[in-house]
């Protein structure tokens, strides 16, 4: 495996007006001065053959803490990438840690981080290697799983198949089904669409099976909602489908990071969902159950954006307002839409 690493030192240097705790690392090549225009794009192989780490590296310790490349693409020089004395400490005990972190200032406000002793780089070129373009939740979860992302990278093993038993798509393309999986491994876009859709077919799969869905289908429409259903044989509701990050709240409740990858240049609002977008937002809590489970709820229940007029905030937080059972919801969606039943 290639690698290509953008290292910088960790330290922990007491500073003024910074938490005594903290410890960071400086993302620096070149000139302070130039810092306002010193954009930096993150150099990733598209053949996937090079692996790009994004890591402080502590000599003296002996632990490094790696960031997503993906999510700090392109980057400034020089900016401070923050850490406490409890996630060292976490580190030098379990020898591999995953944490979340808050990004100040970003469109996406969080990130996840992974440490890990000296004797345990190796696996950090196989984690990232595996993990590029995951979304914070599922890079969590892949962090904590040794055994997902180490098999991913060692590619698994090849089994040739008899060409009457290929799917149709395997004989198209001419390629074993491994080949077709390690494809979709290798590419970022690739992966997070694939991913995406996992999560909606497991929903359609989910809801096919509640008494009173008489439709479900998924749909392929560019920024829009992901599926659509009919309750009871009532007009049709389209559903939202999200993931959520992989660490709860304080009050154990799942997370969203609830807006689109991107957003126009003339309106940064457009990044963020309104809610009449869809009639039904559903929360997969996979990255936190590791069970296909879904929690649901009306748009109109979410919190409204604080600097956006008409939009629904970013964290969102899975709490009492969400229901486990899909029919309170559809029939709610129904009274709001006037729907006589």
């Amino acid at each position: 495996m290639g690698v290509v690493a953008y290292a910088f030192t960790a330290t922990r240097t007491v500073t003024a007006k910074r938490p005594p705790d903290e410890r960071s690392f400086q993302l620096k090549y070149g000139s302070k001065e130039s810092y306002e225009v010193n954009s930096h794009e993150l150099w990733q192989d598209p053949s996937g053959l090079f692996t790009t780490l994004l890591v402080g590296i502590d000599p003296v310790e002996g632990f490094f803490v790696a960031a997503d490349p993906e999510m700090h693409n392109p980057t400034k020089f020089f900016i401070r990438l923050e850490f406490k004395d409890e996630h060292a400490d976490q580190i030098r005990r379990e020898g591999w840690y995953a944490w979340e972190r808050s990004r100040r200032n970003s469109v996406r406000p969080i990130e996840t981080l992974v440490g890990g002793v000296r004797s345990r780089m190796l696996d950090l070129v196989r984690f990232e290697r595996a993990a590029r373009g995951l979304p914070p939740g599922d890079r969590q979860l892949l962090a904590e799983r040794r055994e997902l992302f180490v098999a991913a990278a060692l590619g698994g093993a090849t089994i040739e198949l008899p060409p009457e038993t290929l799917h149709s798509l395997a004989s198209e393309f001419e390629l074993a089904p491994a080949a077709i999986l390690d494809l979709i491994a290798g590419a970022r876009r690739l992966k997070m669409a694939v991913r995406g859709w996992v999560a909606e077919l497991k929903l359609q799969q989910v809801l096919d099976a509640v008494p009173g869905v008489t439709w479900c289908e998924r749909l392929d429409e560019e920024g829009g909602p992901d599926l659509r259903v009919r309750w009871k044989d009532g007009p049709p509701l389209t559903v939202e489908c999200k993931n959520v990050l992989r660490k709860t709240n304080r009050a154990g409740q799942a997370r969203i990071d609830f807006q689109r990858t991107r957003a126009s240049k003339e309106d940064p609002c457009s990044r963020y969902y309104a809610p009449t977008d869809f009639d039904v937002v559903a929360g997969c809590i996979h990255a936190v159950t590791e069970r296909w489970e879904f929690r649901y709820v009306l748009p109109s229940l979410l919190e409204g954006h604080a600097r956006c007029p008409g939009k629904l905030a970013s964290n969102v937080a899975i709490g009492s307002l969400w229901a486990t059972e899909p029919g309170i919801v559809f029939e709610s969606a129904y009274a709001a839409l006037g729907v006589v039943r």
